[in-house]
């Protein structure tokens, strides 16, 4: 079975490689970019290869990609040097537009490099 993915949707013509992006991280299942308007030093977003329209789809139609978007960010954060005893980071899904969802394809932000704040929004 093939996943599914979307013509039209900007995340999987960068999935494909059809639009260029700073790429840092690619695995079988998922890709991660530098974000065009980061919110921090580092802000970098996790995506599937596969089109869902967020997280919760995601979660339900293939659950181990879900889980393999948590274990990029982890890879991603190490690389970025945000895991350290006194670092830290965020990991943000935003699911539909009342919680600022802009792009209907599942994706993580990975947020650091900066003390974060509480609440977040």
């Amino acid at each position: 079975m093939t996943s599914p993915t979307d013509p039209d949707c900007l995340f999987c013509k960068i999935a494909s490689g059809n639009i260029e992006a700073t790429i840092v991280h690619e695995s079988e299942t998922t890709v991660a970019f530098r974000d065009l308007n980061p919110q921090a030093p580092t802000h970098v977003l996790v995506i599937p290869r596969s089109h869902y329209p967020n997280a919760a789809a995601l979660a339900e139609n293939e659950p181990a990609t879900a889980a393999h978007l948590f274990d990029a960010a982890r890879e991603i954060a190490a690389e970025e040097g945000l895991d350290g005893p006194d670092g830290g980071y965020r990991m943000v899904l935003n699911t539909g537009p009342a919680a600022h969802q802009s792009v209907f394809h599942a994706h993580l932000h990975v947020l650091g490099g900066r003390t974060m704040t509480w609440p977040p929004g």
